[in-house]
């Protein structure tokens, strides 16, 4: 089962999201991360990053608000 890192960034503002999803992606081990915002922006910047860095993108509507981006190589 491939080991999933969740980052839990609701709440920050840009560009602490980005720096947390950054930091996860270059985690040494992480398969899958999943990463949860609250703001359309923050869900915008960290998608970018991830397909910049070749990691497939898919986003869940949570809720109780924000977003969920599952984040797999």
């Amino acid at each position: 089962m491939a080991k999933t890192t969740i980052v839990d960034a609701s709440g920050l503002s840009c560009p602490q999201p980005v720096i947390l999803t950054r930091r996860a992606l270059q985690a040494q081990g992480s398969e899958r991360v999943e990463v949860l915002v609250d703001t359309a922006t923050s869900r915008d910047n960290c998608r970018r990053l991830a397909e910049k860095e070749g990691w497939q993108v898919s986003i869940e509507e949570r809720p109780e608000g924000g977003y969920k981006l599952v984040l797999t190589r």
